[in-house]
């Protein structure tokens, strides 16, 4: 008689290799991420205090974290959709592929990160991204905005859709379209900041905050330390997401 431990272990491993069998480890449809040293810095409108929703600037300290290198693309995300045997995200154009995908909501882009085993970034990680390590940085990469168009798909391009992911130039931590091409969706719900050492919170969960600006907006909304609102279920052509962990 087969001994009943090994009929077990037996078990276990087939019950494991079925699971890898479903999400591989080296889905080639799996974000990209990049390992972020965390520190102190000072969040917020650090420039010229003009934006009311981003003061006042105070220090934070933030943890070790990862982030993805691109914005996630369609060809990502219909995949994902695939697997889930649900509807993709619509686009402004018939060709998606490497585009960053837009038209998903807050809960969508969420659900799409944890699947992975990731989550959408906080707000603090995000800036202090786009912001290389919290530098102060306008725009994600430089700032000049003689030079932003090697850094960031903006309104100055003209263009009605969003763009491949990684065609422009990345940060100084090698993270792409921080700046630019599609707002990106954060995991906390929107907040007000005026007490320096505590956030006061929106009690409306149904208001989520994308900021990095997108493809149609003016170089203002594209500063790494904007913040904007919106509701989580809305689907817009210019909002999209990248994803976090620990």
């Amino acid at each position: 008689m087969v001994n009943e431990n090994i009929l077990l272990w037996l078990s276990i491993i087939l019950f494991l290799g079925s699971c890898a069998i479903l999400k591989q480890p080296n889905d080639p449809f799996e974000p990209e991420m990049v390992l972020i040293k965390g520190g102190d810095f000072l969040l917020g409108d650090f420039y010229d205090s003009t934006n009311t929703d981003a003061i006042p600037v105070h220090l934070v300290a933030i943890n070790d974290f990862k982030i993805g290198k691109y914005e996630v693309t369609y060809s990502q995300f219909d995949q994902f959709s695939q697997l889930r045997n649900r509807t993709s995200a619509r686009s402004a154009i018939p060709e998606r592929g490497m585009r960053a995908v837009a038209y998903v909501s807050w809960d969508e882009a969420n659900e799409f990160c944890r699947y992975f085993g990731y989550r959408l970034p906080t707000e603090v990680e995000w800036e202090y991204a786009a912001r290389s390590r919290g530098k102060k940085q306008l725009y994600s990469g430089t700032n000049s905005k003689d030079s932003l168009g090697f850094f960031a798909i903006t309104n100055l391009l003209d263009v009605r859709h969003s763009m491949e992911v990684g065609v422009t130039q990345p940060n100084e931590l090698g993270l792409h379209d921080m700046s630019g091409n599609v707002f990106e969706w954060i995991g906390e719900f929107y907040q007000f900041y005026s007490d320096p050492d505590l956030f006061t919170f929106n009690t409306r969960d149904d208001i989520r905050i994308i900021p990095g600006g997108s493809f149609q907006e003016a170089l203002k909304t594209n500063r790494t330390y904007w913040r904007v609102d919106t509701l989580r279920d809305i689907r817009s052509e210019d909002t999209g997401f990248r994803c976090a962990s620990d």
